[in-house]
């Protein structure tokens, strides 16, 4: 089997609009909450999102492409360019042929979807836009990104609510493992925070009812309402390692487990105790030949919804053992909220800069510890420690659960 490296990066972000904004922002602990600018709140509860700041589609697209791709999708082009720059893969040294595109969307082009049925509702069915179908499927912010870069390998997006971007991280992995692809850009997109996606998830009860920016996202803490939606896309690039040591590439790091279950017990809870979730962990451990105490951190879903935390620190109690006690788990979205689809993505490159910067992202504004959520997450302040192997954890809707290892490269 073929070892599988990270070569490339790219990320827009509610703390940063590229790679290197996003990580100042989580090493400076930079919160991403603010009031939602992209519709009136009025007579929403939730006042509060992770939005994208500074955005304007302009800077970065013609004006036919700012009216024929939706927001979502802008997003994913933006990153996914960003880590095609920072991976320095060109036609010269690669065979764009063998470039897949594995990028997810949770929920796809949301803010078209209720754009579009809004104009068929006030105005009639036949002032629908042609581009409708082709803004607001969830598989054409991939489609788009090999349109706009001239990638010819698999292209696709897998849809499994928030563990969507963690399952294409996963299976890219495997792909390129198994010598289907020599390079895939893999990750998620999301942006859905617009009435009917807010709507949505607050008559759900899912989302924060907090005013307060800094006591909104707050993972693990017993004062914890829900979660906050947050928007943007994170991709990474996987690469072949003989592939990327003949074009002399930088390797960030080395993927080298992944694990997905499935709950089969409920549409939005997760199942009791977190079996499903624990059996995604030690699938990636399995496969990354690793014991539970080769694991120095764990970047949890860590939602900040009281089911997602309480029954994931029992998972990882069940499948860390007595491990669980020592190993370091925190939840960065205190820092950008909940990217949904996107969460996988944005989490797998925080744990890639954090082995490379011997740097452990802390969980920030906790103040009140619970009992049920007894795991040593960090809280506050990060610490300098130089890291191996590290996890990351996504848990979606319909009971889908993901979990993937990245290790530091070593020759």
């Amino acid at each position: 089997m073929k070892r599988v490296v990270i070569t490339g990066m790219g990320v827009i972000s509610p703390i940063g609009n590229n790679l290197k904004e996003t990580w100042e922002g989580i090493k400076n602990k930079k919160c991403g909450v603010d009031e939602i600018t992209q519709f009136d709140t009025s007579t929403f509860k939730t006042k509060l999102a992770c939005e994208v700041k500074n955005y304007d589609p302009n800077d970065y697209f013609n004006p036919k492409q700012v009216r024929h791709l939706d927001r979502s999708t802008q997003l994913a082009m933006i990153a996914a360019k960003e880590a095609l720059e920072n991976s320095k893969i060109t036609p010269e040294n690669t065979d764009y042929n063998n470039i897949g595109t594995y990028i997810s969307s949770g929920i796809g082009g949301l803010n078209t979807i209720q754009t579009q049925c809004a104009v068929g509702c006030g105005k009639g069915y036949n002032r629908i836009s042609p581009m409708f179908l082709p803004m607001g499927l969830a598989n054409m912010q991939a489609g788009n990104v090999t349109i706009d870069l001239g990638f010819k390998g698999a292209s696709f997006s897998i849809v499994s609510a928030c563990a969507s971007s963690t399952h294409a991280i996963g299976e890219a992995y495997r792909a390129i493992k198994a010598g289907y692809e020599e390079v895939i850009f893999a990750g998620g997109t999301e942006s859905a925070v617009c009435e009917v996606g807010v709507a949505s998830f607050e008559n759900m009860k899912a989302l924060s009812n907090a005013t307060e920016k800094n006591r909104a996202s707050i993972p693990f803490d017993k004062e914890r309402s829900g979660f906050v939606m947050g928007e943007g896309s994170a991709v990474v690039v996987l690469e072949e390692l003989e592939h990327a040591l003949k074009r002399g590439a930088t390797i960030y790091g080395e993927v080298v487990g992944y694990g997905a279950t499935s709950d089969a017990y409920h549409v939005t809870s997760p199942s009791p105790d977190g079996e499903g979730a624990a059996r995604a962990m030690v699938r990636s451990m399995k496969d990354a030949g690793v014991e539970p105490k080769d694991i120095d951190y764990v970047n949890a879903h860590g939602t900040a919804t009281h089911l997602n935390d309480m029954y994931e620190t029992m998972a990882i109690k069940t499948a860390f053992g007595e491990s669980a006690k020592s190993v370091m788990v925190s939840s960065t979205k205190g820092n950008v909220g909940h990217l949904l689809g996107a969460a996988g993505a944005i989490e797998a490159i925080f744990c890639t800069m954090a082995i490379q910067d011997s740097f452990v992202p802390p969980t920030i504004n906790y103040k009140v510890p619970d009992e049920d959520c007894d795991l040593d997450i960090v809280p506050n302040e990060p610490r300098h420690k130089d890291l191996n192997y590290v996890m990351s954890n996504s848990l979606g809707f319909g009971g889908h659960n993901a979990s993937i290892i990245i290790k530091k490269y070593n020759n």
